[in-house]
């Protein structure tokens, strides 16, 4: 993710491929960690950038799952990590404020190993 120039993959080929959803295609998530079959999904926008209906919805459908965790954050890696804040999708989707910051996102991180971990 140095790589602020990175393509991502590009889905426009599936539109129609659903005869009844024409719209509907994959979307990427950014970063997925698996402990114990507990795992922490990370979805990463620039500052400013909007997460998509599609991507909503997905995430939100995660997030209601009990052995799944979603994460939104704000920042980038181009040339380090920053991260200017993160957001926890509650179980019903509702997006909370987490932290701000790259440390904090660390401890953050930790935490959830350990909560996956049973500690």
């Amino acid at each position: 993710m140095r790589n602020m120039f990175a393509k991502h993959q590009d889905y426009a080929d599936f539109k129609g491929l659903i005869a009844t959803n024409p719209g509907f295609v994959p979307c990427d998530l950014d970063g997925i960690a698996e402990r114990n079959g507990q795992f922490l999904i990370m979805e990463w926008k620039r500052p400013g950038e909007k997460v998509s209906d599609g991507q909503r919805i997905m995430l939100q459908a995660l997030a209601a799952k009990p052995s799944f965790m979603v994460v939104i954050i704000y920042g980038n890696t181009d040339t380090e990590t920053i991260i200017d804040s993160y957001w926890l999708l509650t179980p019903e989707g509702k997006p909370v404020k987490s932290g701000i910051g790259f440390e904090s996102f660390k401890q953050f991180y930790r935490d959830w190993y350990a909560l996956a971990d049973g500690n």
